[in-house]
């Protein structure tokens, strides 16, 4: 037999053994796990699964299986919540068993495990601590961050203004607004709107976020093994937070350089702060590496998120006049036009609180959550779940779970509304997820959500380009993100 014949014996013989070693691996205590779709060796269950709609698909199989069920994207085993029950069994009810992070493999590819969103234990525990309450200290929650969202409102304005009622698209308009409000924190200042280092890295996050959504992405986060040395559209995201990572660590080395310990000026500062006080501690979280890539995981999603809400929710305005027609006379009876809103018009305001919280129901921008991973062995509704298995709690199932919506797949503020016309809340609203390692942004995010929205609408109406029976609002890409289709929009002074 030839070298060549040999190799090529060689390697069916080694795919072969890594075939039965992941039908074994798939199948190993699959009889006390939760009952799911029969898996193929290495693939799993990838030919059941829509990669163009991922949540659908999950949500779908759940139809068969139950709200809690076992799935093999490629050689990973997940255990899917879906529905409100489900999830609020796992996360409130067995909140520290469900506290683990999973894999996002294109997020992971940077963090591999630093920083406080996707790490783990006691690191995740230290990081997660001291960022809630640094971003506390910087007045999240508090009178002066409502301050400084006002301000950039300001900003924000004044940009519209200069458009002139000219079609455009939203997309960085509204993103350089929401990341100028964590920029501020995070790095103590705010960038100019025209910034070309500025407009580079909101397009690194805004595009490396749209690859999570996209059926590549999808593809990846199965597949990350062999695929990160492949050629394809990863590599371009590697690139993208790559380069984030080298901003954020080119801006604490400039915080290192003029750091007084006593007087921190921004996130950065009180890292490198705190840096300062475990130096002595052989196991302090708290190193060059966790700085950088916790003020990455604070940049990205106080910048993505919200910029993204916003968008879908003006292509949802245009579909719909009626509703910002509503929003608009709230508006006027309620702060008028003499003044800009603060977050005391909230409660007097239910109809706008409706809108904006249909909007991230609908909008739906994190579906599949993110992953979490059980610590130990646990028993949950009967069932035995290893400890480390990788569980998806389907936050998207919860937003439109038919027992808490009356119509889920219909944009409808009614949903948060009661029969006289009250701002209503639900249980089942939870685009922040909850539980141990639900989103610490949440207060910041709800505030400029409401303060952004209704300082726009307050100062223009929305004019679309085409008819609005024809504006189709389902998104354009549906994967770990959720990315609304490109529109343009024109804003016109009232």
């Amino acid at each position: 037999m030839d070298l060549l014949g040999a190799g090529t014996v060689f390697l069916i013989i080694c795919l072969c053994c890594l075939m039965v070693l992941s039908t074994w691996r798939q199948l190993r205590g699959k009889s006390k796990m939760p009952p799911g779709p029969t898996p193929l060796p290495f693939i799993g269950n990838l030919l059941q699964v829509n990669l163009k709609d991922m949540h659908r698909s999950l949500v779908k199989i759940s139809d068969k299986y139950g709200p809690v069920y076992t799935i093999h994207l490629g050689p990973r085993r997940v255990v899917v919540l879906c529905g409100y029950n489900a999830v609020k069994e796992a996360l409130v009810g067995q909140a520290e068993e469900f506290s683990g992070r999973g894999e996002q493999a294109t997020f992971d590819w940077l963090f591999r495990g630093y920083g406080v969103a996707f790490s783990q234990g006691e690191r995740a525990k230290q990081l997660r601590r001291f960022a809630i309450t640094t971003l506390r200290n910087f007045g999240m929650g508090k009178r002066s961050i409502e301050q400084r969202i006002l301000e950039e409102a300001q900003f924000l304005l004044e940009a519209l203004r200069n458009i002139k009622g000219a079609p455009f698209d939203p997309t960085y308009v509204l993103s350089r607004t929401v990341s100028n409000v964590i920029s501020s924190i995070a790095f103590g200042n705010r960038f100019d709107y025209e910034d070309k280092q500025f407009l580079s890295l909101l397009n690194m996050i805004t595009e490396s976020f749209r690859f999570t959504a996209t059926s590549w992405g999808q593809l990846y986060d199965m597949f990350s093994g062999p695929m990160q040395y492949m050629p394809g559209p990863q590599q371009k995201a590697f690139k993208q937070l790559s380069g984030l990572e080298e901003f954020i660590a080119r801006k604490v080395k400039e915080n290192q350089k003029t750091l007084d310990l006593n007087s921190p000026r921004d996130f950065i500062d009180s890292f490198l702060i705190k840096m300062h006080q475990e130096k002595e501690n052989p196991n302090t979280e708290f190193f060059l590496k966790n700085v950088v890539m916790t003020t990455v995981n604070v940049f990205f999603a106080g910048t993505e998120t919200v910029s993204t809400t916003l968008r879908y929710g003006f292509l949802i305005l245009l579909k719909y006049p009626e509703i910002e027609d509503k929003v608009h006379q709230e508006i006027d009876r309620v702060i008028g036009r003499n003044r800009g809103p603060n977050v005391d018009d909230r409660p007097q305001m239910p109809y706008t609180e409706a809108v904006i919280h249909e909007i991230q129901r609908f909008a739906d921008v994190l579906p599949l959550g993110l992953a979490r991973r059980v610590m130990h062995d646990i028993q949950f509704r009967g069932y035995t779940i290893p400890k480390g298995t990788e569980v998806f709690p389907l936050l998207g199932s919860v937003l439109s779970d038919p027992n808490h919506f009356a119509r889920p797949e219909v944009f409808d503020p009614q949903h948060f509304l009661d029969e006289n016309g009250k701002f209503k809340r639900s249980d089942a609203f939870m685009p922040f997820s909850i539980g141990k390692r639900y989103c610490f942004g949440e207060q910041l995010a709800r505030m400029e959500l409401f303060l952004f929205f209704t300082s726009i609408l307050q100062n223009f109406r929305f004019k679309s380009l085409i008819p609005p029976e024809e504006i189709d609002i389902s998104p354009i890409l549906v994967g770990f993100a959720t990315i609304p289709r490109c529109y343009e929009i024109c804003m016109i002074p009232r």
